[in-house]
């Protein structure tokens, strides 16, 4: 909490000294419109995600063995998630990609809040020292994620659409997959078949980017078509 309302500080100092703004053009204030737009997004990805759950399920023949519900695991899953994705919202799309927004275009500041995100994730998964490839992967998948959620603030004008993109699907991987701190707090896998090395390889990108590639285009729909968004 305390990097949280440091965070916030930060973004305050930032905003007032080189823009001459507050908190308040990050969209951050809930309202209807903003809520409607976190729900959106929330609902949204969850759908996806657990499509994309299943897809690999019948893909990989994964074998899910579903465990008891621990409401208080959850409860402390959900407010982790929501803690932790507001913290990166804020660093990553927020005072900073609002100000490059201004100073350099549109285009270019979503372009590099989406690559130190991917560098982000790296460090933050652990990932020093590894192959290149996982490295570049990784980079590649959670950049792409980043775009998406830059993408929608800066069409929406507020960090809530992206930040309920962030919540729904960091919440649906913790229910299936091994994460810490929560992890796997509704099923756990039991088995599942091996492919080749070549169509694992090809799954991996799949499972990695469809959600976000179904998502930008989502978004970009519904922006286009729906002005009450």
């Amino acid at each position: 909490m305390i990097g949280l309302l440091v965070i916030i500080v930060v973004s305050w100092v930032l905003l007032y000294f080189i823009e001459k703004k507050n908190l308040l053009v990050l969209g951050i204030i809930p309202n209807q419109k903003r809520i409607i737009q976190f729900l959106i997004g929330f609902l949204f990805i969850v759908l996806i995600n657990l499509l994309s759950i299943y897809i690999e399920t019948l893909v990989m023949s994964v074998n899910w063995k579903f465990k008891s519900i621990n409401y208080g695991l959850i409860y402390k899953a959900i407010i982790y998630h929501l803690k932790s994705a507001l913290t990166e919202d804020l660093v990553f799309r927020g005072a900073i990609l609002y100000i490059l927004i201004s100073k350099i275009g549109a285009k270019r500041a979503i372009l590099l809040s989406a690559f130190f995100f991917g560098i982000y994730h790296v460090f933050s998964y652990g990932m020093i020292g590894n192959k290149i490839i996982p490295i570049l992967y990784v980079i590649l998948v959670t950049g792409f994620t980043g775009y998406v959620w830059a993408y929608t603030f800066e069409k929406t004008k507020s960090i809530l659409l992206g930040l309920g993109l962030h919540l729904g699907y960091n919440l649906v991987m913790t229910c299936f997959f091994p994460l810490q701190p929560y992890g796997e707090i509704m099923f756990t896998e039991t088995s599942r078949v091996n492919l080749s090395e070549w169509n694992e390889l090809y799954f991996a990108l799949f499972k990695g980017l469809f959600p976000s590639v179904v998502t930008l285009i989502f978004l970009k729909f519904l922006l286009k078509s729906n002005n009450k968004i």
